[in-house]
């Protein structure tokens, strides 16, 4: 299944989108293209930045903001030891936090930190290593779409994979947005069996 381009959520929801989903990649964890790895370099991942506009001075999407936002979080959570209380309190000082939809980050935060092993056991039937080999930022994206796809289903399940791939974009490794892709490709009919019907 392919996904929808990242200016298409709002779209996808019947409103207009007005382009707003191609903003520039925030700074964050990790910086520029790598390989794989699990172990945090010093600094990972750093805040957001502060102007909350993308490139040509566009307004950032707020709901894309949220999954970014989200996404280092749960990247502290994983390799910090953070719980959701101290990655709440660390996030919405974060410059930026004012650009996000702050109801989504929330409640992504508290899905992914509640669900952990229930989402897990949906991903790794896709997945062909070993969980604890996948990079935390990739752990990270799919644990957050797993989220979207299992308890959001206002949300197309096409924009989620896309958002998620963006976000393996933005923050991963250098292949890490096809891996993603490919194992939320597999979840997504499994969650959402009759939209991915009417999709084909």
């Amino acid at each position: 299944m392919s996904a929808l381009p990242p200016d298409r959520e709002e779209e996808a929801r019947g409103t207009s989108a007005s382009g707003n989903e191609k903003e520039a990649p925030p700074a964050g964890p990790p910086q520029g293209r790598r390989s794989h790895r699990t172990e945090p370099q010093s600094g990972e991942p750093s805040s957001p930045p502060s102007s909350g506009r993308g490139l040509g001075g566009k307004p950032i999407n707020p709901r894309r903001r949220a999954r970014e936002l989200a996404i280092q979080g749960l990247y502290q959570w994983q390799v910090g030891g953070q719980d959701e209380a101290a990655v709440l309190v660390q996030s919405e000082s974060a410059p930026g936090f004012d650009k996000a939809d702050g109801e989504l980050f929330k409640a992504l935060i508290g899905g992914v930190m509640a669900q952990d092993a229930a989402l897990r056991e949906l991903l790794v039937p896709h997945i062909a290593r070993n969980w604890n080999e996948v990079s935390p930022i990739e752990r990270s994206v799919l644990l957050l779409a797993a989220c979207e796809l299992r308890f959001h289903p206002e949300t197309p399940y096409r924009v989620i994979i896309n958002e998620a791939i963006e976000l393996a974009k933005t923050f991963g490794g250098t292949d890490g947005h096809k891996f993603v892709n490919g194992v939320l490709d597999k979840l997504a009919p499994v969650l959402r069996p009759q939209e991915a019907t009417r999709n084909r």
